[in-house]
């Protein structure tokens, strides 16, 4: 299974992608947000990630999509976004990401999310998405305010970093369906016009 975009494909995670996950995770820019990532991140450590994300692709009813980020133009796994605990009967579900450093700022992340909110709200047909930040991530912040995600509390010394050993304050953030879908055909013009921005820079 696969989800395909302009730039992009979101797909399942193979063990020969453990140069590409090491390339991307051993770095203190982007471990130092995610909760459970040590730095340094080591092959042994992305061949465990990997392995458990096959686990739960195997599994027939499913509470986790974790999908590996490919850039078609090198052919690279350049990060990973993941739809977890996933609840069919209450119709939510929560997002996770990360993307390597030499690859921010261009859209990428943005341009991932909105394939992703297709699946879950039109494929997975959930009624809510809920995401998690740490509250001093500027840019995570700021990639869920521009899909439309809602802050609906904040909580204090809420997570630990593995890679820092830091508490952070938590931004938590709620997007419903019917809110998505007004702001969607938005999404997409914005993120066109944005890659080609780039294309012609």
């Amino acid at each position: 299974m696969k989800l395909e975009t302009k730039r992009l494909i979101l797909r399942k995670p193979k063990l020969s992608d453990v140069d590409d996950l090491v390339n991307g995770m051993n770095n203190i820019n982007v471990s130092k947000w995610l909760a459970s990532v040590p730095f340094p991140y080591t092959k042994k450590d992305g061949k465990w990630y990997i392995n458990d994300c096959i686990k739960e692709w195997k599994k027939k009813t499913k509470t986790k999509y974790a999908f590996f980020i490919e850039l078609k133009s090198e052919k690279k796994v350049i990060g990973a976004l993941d739809l977890l605990r996933i609840n069919s009967f209450s119709k939510i579900g929560e997002t996770g990401s990360w993307l390597n450093e030499n690859y921010w700022r261009n859209a990428y992340m943005t341009e991932a999310k909105i394939v992703l909110m297709e699946f879950a709200f039109n494929k997975l047909k959930l009624n809510k998405l809920k995401t998690y930040t740490y509250s001093n991530n500027k840019a995570s912040k700021g990639v869920q305010q521009k899909l439309g995600y809602e802050l609906m509390g904040v909580f204090k010394k809420d997570e630990r970093s593995k890679a820092t050993g830091k508490f952070h304050d938590t931004h938590y953030y709620d997007l419903f369906k019917k809110d998505w879908k007004k702001l969607l055909p938005k999404l997409k013009k914005d993120l066109d016009k944005k890659i080609k921005m780039l294309e012609n820079s």
